[in-house]
């Protein structure tokens, strides 16, 4: 028999606690393993081959006009091989301190300097340091696209490595100095230096070398053209750097960091390239997109949409001095004041024509088209005021707004030539391009409508740009030509926006498509809203402020812009087939007496848009359905009433829904005193029986239609008048289609800005 109390006792086993600690890193080690190996067999997907020819060897990039014609070619205009021991020991120091300081110690990828710029961009809360070597830098211009992913940054290091096997660090080197791109169009050392400086790489000091090196990293933010504090601060950047890393010592430090920049007088300037604003806009835009490698040297075949003929039109006119105030060079040798124009296609969106200056100095330089950000003044009524009141408001161009003055609270706008009209219809007041009008109607639409519609047209405001003042173009950052063009172009085409483009396909160097650009359209606003706009913006130039524009019998809408002291003045006009934007202003804003958008820019408008269009057929602005014609009243904007005399009927255009259907009773019969001219009393000896305006308030004497209203207050010049006698009294229990006007707006209508200046 078996002893129950002989059996063995089963023993509960227990896992020994480091024994599981380490079986779970074992786990974490192998899954983490795992991850990094299946992120790594992921990045080689899609990555391009190592082919040592892209690194020695490139095509130009050819662009095609909208003909389909070769205009000119990105990347060979200025780029000079140079062997490595040609250049200067203390210069090729300058670029290992600013971009790989153990270039010669790591195989291609450098784990310490990748710790080193994680540690500094999370002390400092952002990227301020990158981890990549010079290797890996060479790879990525040379094979990759410029975004920042986490598989481009594997497939960079695995290129790294494979130029290190193909490689000795020397050669590496050369070949990086002979590829890097450093702004002005100078693509490796050589060029950079004769572009700079006028004189071969292997004559660069340690100073210029300093410089060289600090462009390398961001050409278009150091340029010593564009921003020479910049470039001094970043060039003694990169000498404290060579201190550090013991390439010199601190005296010779110091002494280099006194040494001005010297550049040479013949340097950064075109050298023979056809439309070079236009090359300049187009390379912008493909860099961005494709990375400097493949722009530069990937022989892409890339079509435009230049007109040759428009864009020579255009430059040929921004180059006559005749088409701009008396001018001067400034310090840094720049004519003043400069301009700007773009000229597109509304309906595709096609930038036909680009002129960034009156002259081009620099490549890839300041273009005044795209770069510069100014106020647009009375340019933007028909964006902020007009615009959205016939869109929301059903306003139209006979509808009629009272122009006298007006204080909101921090915001008293006033007329450019110091007059107040007084009741004018809308298409009055944007022909004559009358202030008080377009602030009043802003207030009406309400600032949350009126920026959604402008955001529907491009323009973006940064916060708490809340003032009225942005009808008269009082918008903090500014705009550019472009986005003035492009807002223009939804007006001209019917109401639909178009995304301008100067780009529509780009190949491969073996003619594969990469990329085709259609264009991008959306309606922002009504048809009718559009047409209404339009007809108005013709009687600005056809009788008002943009005459200067007139174009025959091509029919022509336009607006001038002028900012506070004429410190920028704008033409923005369109016909039918194309759109152009005319600026003109200092480089560093300054006041040029007398001048407007109707003088200079709108002259220059007529002379590109002239010749543009010498061999079009004229024709008319399309009007959708919905429009219809009516008489009204000028002074009510209803039907003529009984008393309404014929010099204050006017027959405009309406959308059909909004024509008024009841009559004027704003012109009333009223009794005057002849000698005050007040209301008659039965006490005054002589009175008179006129047609007058009636409205419940009354305005200044300087108001130029004050006469025709009548008056808010009795005679007293006579005895027994009662002082107290009210104006029913006098006019009877009807009368007056305006309500009361409040003298002082409420609270939510208060603004800030500052813009008077009209026209």
């Amino acid at each position: 028999m078996v002893n129950n109390q002989n059996k063995a006792k089963k023993k509960k086993r227990r896992l020994n606690p480091w024994r599981l600690a380490i079986l779970l890193v074992l786990l974490a080690c192998l899954g983490l393993g795992a991850g990094a190996a299946g992120m790594v067999v992921y990045s080689l997907k899609g990555m391009p081959a190592f082919d040592p020819a892209r690194l020695e060897g490139s095509l130009a990039t050819s662009l095609y006009d909208k003909n389909g014609k070769p205009f000119a070619e990105i990347g060979t205009q200025n780029r000079v091989p140079i062997k490595l021991s040609a250049i200067p020991i203390e210069v090729q120091n300058a670029f290992l301190a600013a971009e790989d300081v153990r270039f010669y110690d790591h195989i291609g990828v450098d784990p310490r300097a990748i710790f080193r710029a994680f540690y500094q961009n999370l002390r400092g809360g952002g990227i301020r340091e990158g981890g990549s070597t010079i290797t890996q830098q060479l790879a990525k211009n040379s094979f990759l696209t410029p975004e920042q992913t986490l598989k481009r940054k594997i497939q960079e290091a695995i290129l790294a490595l494979q130029i290190e096997r193909h490689y000795r660090k020397q050669e590496i080197l050369e070949l990086y100095l002979n590829h890097i791109y450093f702004g002005e169009g100078a693509y490796g050392i050589q060029a950079a230096s004769r572009t700079y400086f006028g004189k071969d790489a292997g004559s660069l000091t340690m100073t210029e070398g300093a410089l060289l090196a600090a462009l390398a990293q961001a050409p278009s933010l150091y340029s010593p053209f564009r921003d020479p504090q910049a470039a001094f601060n970043h060039r003694n950047a990169v000498l404290d750097k060579m201190t550090r890393y013991g390439f010199i010592n601190p005296e010779e430090a110091s002494k280099a960091k006194n040494e001005p920049i010297k550049l040479s007088s013949g340097s950064g300037g075109p050298k023979g390239d056809p439309f070079p604003f236009f090359v300049d806009f187009v390379t912008d835009q493909l860099v961005a997109k494709y990375g400097v490698g493949r722009v530069f040297r990937g022989g892409l075949h890339v079509y435009t949409t230049l007109d040759p003929r428009i864009q020579e039109i255009a430059e040929q006119t921004m180059q006559d001095p005749k088409n701009f105030p008396p001018s001067s060079r400034d310090d840094e040798g720049q004519l003043q004041p400069q301009g700007a124009v773009v000229v597109l296609d509304p309906h595709t969106g096609h930038i036909n024509a680009f002129v960034g200056g009156r002259e081009y100095t620099h490549r890839r330089g300041l273009n005044r088209a795209t770069n510069i950000y100014r106020q647009p003044g009375s340019a933007f009524k028909p964006i902020f005021a007009y615009g959205p009141a016939i869109e929301y408001l059903s306003k139209g161009p006979a509808s009629v707004i009272d122009d006298t003055p007006v204080e909101y609270p921090d915001y008293k706008p006033k007329n450019y030539d110091g007059k107040y009209r007084g009741l004018i219809t809308l298409r009055t007041a944007l022909t004559h391009s009358i202030n008080v009008p377009a602030v009043k109607l802003l207030n009406q639409v309400g600032l949350s409508r009126a920026k959604e519609f402008a955001a529907r047209l491009g323009f973006e405001l940064t916060p708490g740009e809340e003032g009225l003042s942005l009808a008269l173009g009082g918008i903090h950052k500014g705009v550019t030509p472009l986005q003035m063009a492009q807002a223009y172009a939804a007006f001209a085409n019917q109401g639909v926006y178009v995304t301008p483009t100067a780009i529509t396909r780009v190949e491969t160097r073996n003619g594969a498509v990469l990329d085709e650009f259609k264009p991008k359209m959306a309606r922002v606003m009504k048809a009718t809203t559009a047409y209404l706009v339009t007809d108005m913006l013709r009687s600005a130039v056809e009788s008002g402020t943009g005459r200067q524009a007139r174009l025959g019998s091509h029919p022509v809408a336009g607006k001038t812009g002028t900012t506070d002291e004429s410190k920028d003045v704008w033409f923005c006009g369109y016909t039918p087939d194309l759109v152009a934007v005319v600026w003109i202003g200092h480089d560093k804003p300054r006041e040029m007496p007398r001048e407007y958008g109707g003088s200079y820019p709108a002259k220059i408008w007529r002379e590109i848009m002239g010749n543009a269009l010498k061999d079009v057929p004229p024709r008319s602005f399309v009007r959708p359905p919905g429009i219809v014609a009516a008489t009204v009243d000028s002074k009510s904007g209803l039907l003529p009433g009984p008393l309404t005399p014929p010099e204050h009927q006017v027959t405009d255009i309406f959308i059909e829904d909004s024509v008024p259907t009841m009559a004027d009773n704003t012109h009333v019969l009223v009794e005057v005193c002849a000698t005050s001219g007040l209301l008659a009393t039965e006490h005054c000896p002589e009175r008179l029986t006129k047609v007058l305006i009636k409205l419940p308030y009354s305005v200044p004497a300087t108001v130029l239609d004050s006469a025709e209203r009548a008056p808010t207050e009795t005679c007293t010049l006579h005895a027994g008048i009662a002082e107290n006698a009210s104006q029913n009294d006098v006019y009877g229990e009807s009368g007056g289609a305006f309500p009361p006007v409040p003298v002082t707006p409420p609270a939510e209508d208060r603004l800030f800005g500052y813009p008077q200046r009209g026209r």
